[in-house]
């Protein structure tokens, strides 16, 4: 009975959701670092997957190249012959530089082997480290953010003897893997290069790690077909060259000859596309759990006093 005469009854209130927002530091803790551990690999699929369609549309644009493929090839030979070859591996730098001239002027570098505006020049295929990358004309920061560069000043890419290709790659980038494993690749293993249908396997027959002023590595070598990777190292400190360097091998295996021209098999599945919807579900998963129900509550009713009799 209330105060004023009327009856009370006691009604439980229905349960609700409320969460301390302490729980929510977690679940944010959880979100940035799954966003921090995927990063990595989103981007670097993303980068695989737009330089596997710039590969998969080269057979395309070498067709409608002027002048066309055999000429083409035909001035990179010469081009060849008559190149001073130099190179400098300079300190703090990214990647090195060339020095080297051709004694023939009619013989522009930029426009030998170039399938494009963007200076794209051929593909090559690691296979022991998954490499299927492009390669362009130069070494600018640009360039090398794109795919694989080759070096201006050394023997453009497509063999004989006395030649030696250079091409770098960058090694670290957080949003592409390019030559980040070079490191792996081990004696014996082969790298392909493609350009304007040709097909050119290199075993690889040295492997070393020299000081930026060590030019000598990179000289041709009388009779010799080579090419050299050049990628920096130690990762983010830059003090040194890694230099891969591979002699044809001639004739060209059948397996390599069979696979020019097909589309990239990297990148693979995208795992993260599966982790990163499944992270997000845990996390809200983990939220709804850390909302606590609040207890029922009882609520008083008033209820009108009873009409009480006249005695």
């Amino acid at each position: 009975m209330g105060p004023d005469g009327s009856a009370e009854s006691h009604r439980p209130e229905g349960r609700g959701w409320r969460l301390n927002p302490l729980s929510l530091i977690p679940a944010l803790l959880s979100l940035i670092g799954l966003l921090a551990v995927s990063y990595p690999s989103v981007s670097s699929w993303i980068s695989q997957y737009n330089q596997s369609k710039v590969i998969a549309g080269y057979e395309e644009q070498i067709d409608s190249v002027v002048p066309g493929r055999e000429e083409q090839l035909l001035l990179a030979h010469e081009y060849n012959e008559a190149l001073s070859v130099g190179a400098l591996l300079e300190t703090n730098a990214n990647v090195p530089s060339g020095n080297g001239s051709s004694s023939n002027a009619a013989l522009e570098y930029d426009s030998i082997l170039r399938v494009n505006s963007s200076g794209l020049m051929g593909r090559i295929r690691i296979p022991s480290i998954e490499v299927d990358l492009p390669i362009y004309h130069g070494t600018s920061d640009s360039t090398l953010l794109q795919g694989i560069g080759h070096l201006e000043g050394t023997s453009l890419p497509v063999g004989g003897p006395n030649t030696r290709t250079v091409l770098t790659g960058h090694r670290g980038l957080a949003d592409a893997r390019m030559f980040t494993d070079l490191d792996e690749v081990e004696l014996g293993d082969s790298f392909t290069l493609e350009l304007f249908g040709e097909v050119l396997t290199y075993r690889v027959v040295d492997k070393r790690v020299v000081e930026p002023d060590q030019t000598e590595t990179l000289r041709v070598e009388a009779g010799r077909d080579l090419a050299t990777l050049i990628t920096c190292t130690p990762l983010g400190i830059n003090t040194h060259r890694i230099l891969l360097t591979g002699e044809r091998v001639s004739p060209t295996p059948i397996t390599d000859i069979e696979q020019a021209g097909r589309s990239p098999s990297v990148p693979h599945f995208p795992w993260w596309a599966i982790w990163i919807p499944l992270g997000l579900v845990a996390i809200g998963l983990y939220i709804l759990w850390a909302g606590r129900m609040t207890p029922p509550t009882e609520r008083k009713v008033m209820r009108a006093p009873r009409s009480q009799g006249i005695d």
